[in-house]
Order: structure tokens, then sequence, then C-alpha cells
């Protein structure tokens, strides 16, 4: 009878005992669990981390920079969207070329002093913010004759390498690569920083500008001058001025005029004449940050 109840009493303890280890598995198993799927989720989390960083990065450097949805090799980024920019651009652009028939600014390089040095120069200082210290740079005669253009990116990105110099979409590692270029020449601005508009002086707008192209001249064919329109200085009424530079040699380090296309029409080169019949002018384009 003892030994029955000493049996009972051992089956019963096992049983305890089974029952509080079964409670415990269940107790410490969620946590074995968790514990186990921990680094998995901690693995997942740093890969989205990274992964995260790597698009935010992306996105923050180039982000929408990268894109190129027209396909002309320009960041879209960095083109001028709005009216109110495009309008602000082409008046400072074209103000501060003019500006140099009548005295050439001490920030134009004089080592980049010819046709396309103007364009340079024009083009970037019309980017800039014209606050008080560029004013003062600029020298005498500057007044502030528009908004500055609100869209900044363009120095941001690109900062002085503003011109294109090389065919193909536009790639982030354009940015490195040397693709982007402080200096451009006629050639390289009219193939690479613009588009071909017409050799109808009517479908030009203030800030285009126009490509002679002289193919005897093996260094340099290509001249280019820039198309203002309506005077902002001295008006006189007439609408189709343009202004350029003559271009530097060994012996003349050449000038700033500004003249008519109607005068232009009756020069005593006629390769030199912006008429439609004269196959010397390649015609208008415009600048790609503009449309």
């Amino acid at each position: 009878m003892i030994a029955i109840i000493n049996k009972t009493r051992v089956t019963l303890l096992l049983l305890l005992l089974w029952f509080m280890f079964v409670l415990l598995v269940a107790y410490i198993s969620p946590g074995l669990s968790e514990n186990k799927r921990q680094p998995t989720t901690a693995r997942r989390i740093t890969g989205n981390s990274a992964a995260g960083v790597s698009v935010t990065s992306v996105k923050d450097s180039t982000g929408t920079n990268s894109l190129d949805q027209d396909n002309d090799g320009i960041p879209d980024a960095v083109e001028l969207n709005t009216f109110a920019d495009r309008d602000s651009f082409r008046r400072w652009f074209t103000r501060i070329a003019e500006m140099q028939f009548y005295r050439l600014s001490d920030q134009w390089n004089p080592d980049q002093r010819d046709c396309s040095g103007l364009v340079r120069f024009a083009w970037r200082e019309a980017l800039r913010r014209h606050d008080r210290l560029w004013f003062q740079r600029m020298g005498p005669g500057y007044e502030a004759i528009a908004p500055d253009v609100t869209n900044d990116k363009e120095a941001r990105l690109l900062g002085d390498k503003l011109f294109r110099t090389a065919f193909g979409h536009y790639e982030t590692n354009d940015l490195t690569n040397g693709t982007f270029s402080e200096f451009a020449d006629a050639r390289t601005l009219k193939t690479f920083n613009t588009v071909f508009v017409s050799r109808d002086r009517r479908q030009a707008r203030p800030g285009d500008l126009l490509f002679f192209y002289q193919p005897w001249v093996k260094k340099y064919p290509y001249h280019v001058m820039i198309f203002i329109g309506e005077l902002s200085l001295a008006a006189d009424g007439a609408a189709d001025w343009v202004v350029y530079h003559t271009g530097a040699s060994p012996t003349d380090e050449g000038t700033v005029k500004k003249v008519q296309l109607s005068v232009l029409d009756h020069h005593p080169d006629s390769r030199w004449r912006p008429l439609e019949s004269n196959r010397n002018f390649v015609g208008f384009y415009r600048l790609k940050i503009l449309e």
C-alpha cells in the first residue's frame, strides 16, 4: 500500500515537473525566437537603412538632378523651368553682355575676351546673386533690372562648370568626369549647350545666340553673337540688336560691338550677313537651360 502511495507521489511529482517544464519552455521560447529573429531584423533594418542612405544620398546630391527627361544632356534640375526665372535670366544675360560694349568689366578675364568668352561671362554673371558686393565688383553703370534667378541648383550642382562638352544623356558621373567645364568655345556652345531655333530672325528671342561658320578658319571656325532684341540701354525703338566680341588675334585684342541685324545685312563681307541665303550663317540657337 505504501509502495503504491509512493509510486503515485513520484508520478504526480513527475507530472508537476513536466507541467512546470512545459510552462517554462512556453515562456522562454518567444524570447528565444525574438532573439533569434533580432539579428535578421537588425540586418534587414541596417540593410534598408544603408539602402535608404544610398538612395537619399543620390537624391540629395543629385536626386531629381540626375534626371534628364528631355535627353538634352543637361540635368533637368538646373534648367530654368518657370517663366519668371527664364525672363530674369534673359534680362540679366543680355544686359551684362550689352554693358561690355560701354565698359569692359574687370571681372571678365582678359585672357577670355573673345566671342564665346562674352557668352560665358554674361551667362555666369546672370546666374549670380546680384547683391551690393556683386555691383561693386562689376564696376559702375550696372543696376538691378530684374529679380535674381530663384533656381540656384545650377550653382550648387555645376558650380562654375556650366558648359557641357560632350554628346550623351546626362548621368551623375558627368559632374566629375570632365563632361562639364568652365570653358566652352563657340562650337561647344552650339553643339552641346543650345538647341536650334531657326534661321528666321522673327523666331529669335532676347538671349538667343547667332552662329556663323567659317570652315577655312581651322582652329575656331565658329563665331557667336548674342541677340539682344530691343536695347535696355539707349533704347531707340529698334528690336534687332546684337552684341558680340570680334575676337582676338596676335596683333589685336579685339573689341565688343553692338549693331543691328539690319545693318549686318549689308556687311561688306557677305559671309557675315545674318541672312537665310547666307550659307555661312548657321542660325539662331537657344540655351538649353531656357528650354
